[in-house]
């Protein structure tokens, strides 16, 4: 049974997807805080994670990274350098995906958490010293790892 399910996976049409997204931090009297949306998912329950999405025609990737997060968080933010990226792969439809997201640091210019878009049902700041515990991506963690230590912020 293990060999038939394994050998089904394989013969699923494969594709590449990429996305673009921000690390959103600032530094305060208490500390480093970092931007994070709230998503419902009917099989996960509830995810903690950051804003990202996939390119419009024509849009680099910190086009990308600029519009999702200006979006899906309702700030004006500009990037500070890149992070990294991160892969991952899942089945939709019937396809394998293969995901690359594409990360910035950024900081906020402007706006209000108020304004983000239906993408999130819920975003705020967060204190960087209890967003690991709160974050639902591993993956995510490492990359938000990786940005405090850039913005000098990892404890």
């Amino acid at each position: 049974m293990a060999r038939l399910k394994a050998a089904a996976r394989t013969r699923l049409p494969t594709e590449q997807a990429t996305s673009a997204g921000g690390v959103v931090l600032r530094r305060t009297p208490a500390g480093g805080e970092i931007v994070l949306g709230k998503r419902r998912r009917e099989r996960d329950a509830v995810t903690w994670s950051l804003p990202k999405g996939t390119p419009d025609e024509g849009e680099t990737t910190e086009e990308t990274a600029l519009r999702e997060v200006a979006e899906e968080t309702g700030l004006g933010v500009r990037i500070v350098e890149q992070v990294g990226a991160i892969e991952y792969w899942f089945v939709q439809r019937g396809t394998r995906v293969h995901k690359t997201v594409h990360y910035f640091l950024m900081e906020p210019t402007g706006g209000d958490l108020a304004d983000h878009d239906h993408e999130f049902d819920e975003v705020r700041w967060v204190r960087l010293v209890e967003a690991e515990a709160l974050m639902s991506f591993e993956t995510e963690r490492e990359v938000v790892a990786r940005a405090a230590v850039l913005a000098g912020l990892a404890s």
